[in-house]
């Protein structure tokens, strides 16, 4: 017995059989004076008559030309509509429909292309019935693309931080449902039993899970990194020598795009049970050097330098001054006196880094040179305890 769904498209298919045979009696009925006047229109090239071939071409470009302003006609309508709400969503949905209604008036004008030269097969139908779903489905998912930005409302309520990716997550399994529902349609429109198909697909179940093993795994990887909440879009992480900005984390694998600009593509699998180094998180950036001041310089010049630095760390606007500062003679070098520096800075960002650190090294210069000292460079002293005795010749 039918079922409900079978009996309305059954019933839809009714109209439309009605409207195009409508049409077809309709374009008759206008054509025959003319068979009357011009006998050559009457004539037959492949069973049709010469006067449908050119009304057919003619109809057929007409709709094509005037798509455009068809769907631009549909498209201010709905837009006009859309003012009464307050949202924008409606407008993005709007936007989103624009090729779809576009590419229905192509469906039109092939339809009635068959329909008018009497040509019109059953795999022409089947041809026309599918690109028919394909639209509907292709308007389903860019309505769901454009209420990307509303998923992201909805998840920001169970976790602000991770609401990009959990939406994104979201957004993909519902476009695979129903891309599969709309396979489905398409496949049953050649008559095809979906049922059976799906069924049949549990015979090679077990073949198709042991090759799918790696996805699946990938996939409980991206469950497990959105649980734990180890990384999140625009993070700077490095993870199995893979350092670089984290642009998307996906079903399968993350995206990192590294400071060279190239993209990597790394499974999911991997980030979650390999150790990630999370450099976006750490607040706080290190400064770690040792400055070597030449031999001459004396104790009471080092002890100045190390406390006029160590002053100068403490009140620079750019450090840290709740984590480690240290500022120590540290060892005498080959050819230089080390001392060691170590301190933070307030900011892990880069940019900011690099100008804090480079403030410090300007005014150290200053302090050493203040101090009457100098920086050493490598070098050697040789000491020639006797030269040899010139022998007379």
């Amino acid at each position: 017995m039918p079922t409900t769904t079978e009996q309305n498209a059954t019933q839809a298919l009714k109209v439309i059989d009605t409207l195009d045979t409508d049409i077809i009696i309709s374009v008759q009925t206008q054509l025959a004076p003319l068979y009357d006047r011009y006998p050559i229109l009457a004539t037959d090239y492949f069973g049709v008559p010469l006067a449908n071939i050119l009304v057919a071409v003619f109809i057929f470009f007409l709709v094509l030309g005037l798509r455009k302003l068809f769907t631009k006609i549909i498209i201010v309508f709905l837009q006009n509509l859309a003012k009464v709400t307050e949202t924008y969503y409606d407008d993005r949905i709007i936007s989103a429909l624009k090729s779809p209604i576009r590419f229905v008036f192509i469906i039109i004008a092939i339809h009635l292309f068959f329909l008018l030269t009497f040509s019109e097969p059953e795999v022409i139908k089947n041809i026309l019935d599918t690109l028919l779903v394909y639209t509907l489905f292709w308007a389903i998912l860019s309505v769901i693309e454009a209420l990307r930005g509303l998923v992201y409302q909805a998840t920001a309520k169970f976790n602000k931080d991770l609401s990009k990716e959990m939406g994104n997550f979201i957004i993909v399994m519902i476009k695979i449902l129903v891309g599969g529902i709309g396979l489905a349609g398409m496949l049953m429109v050649w008559g095809i039993n979906v049922t059976a198909v799906v069924a049949s697909l549990g015979l090679g179940g077990l073949a198709f899970a042991l090759a799918a093993k790696d996805t699946a795994s990938n996939l409980f990887g991206s469950f497990a990194l959105l649980a734990d909440r180890s990384i999140r879009i625009g993070e700077w992480i490095k993870v199995d020598g893979v350092e670089g900005v984290v642009e998307d984390v996906g079903m399968r694998t993350t995206k990192i795009r590294s400071f060279q600009k190239s993209l990597i593509t790394v499974p999911n699998s991997i980030v979650a049970n390999s150790p990630i180094e999370n450099f976006s998180r750490r607040g706080i950036r290190r400064i770690k050097m040792h400055i070597g001041l030449t031999y001459g310089t004396s104790s009471d010049q080092i002890m100045q330098i190390i406390q006029d630095i160590k002053s100068m760390l403490q009140s620079h606007e750019g450090i840290s001054q709740k984590d480690s500062l240290m500022v120590n003679f540290d060892s005498f070098g080959d050819s230089s006196l080390n001392i060691f520096i170590y301190t933070f800075t307030h900011t892990a960002n880069w940019a900011k880094y690099l100008d804090i650190r480079e403030d410090i090294h300007i005014q150290i210069m200053s302090i050493v040179e203040k101090n009457g000292s100098g920086f050493a460079f490598p070098s050697q002293s040789i000491y020639i305890e006797q030269l040899p005795e010139k022998t007379e010749q």
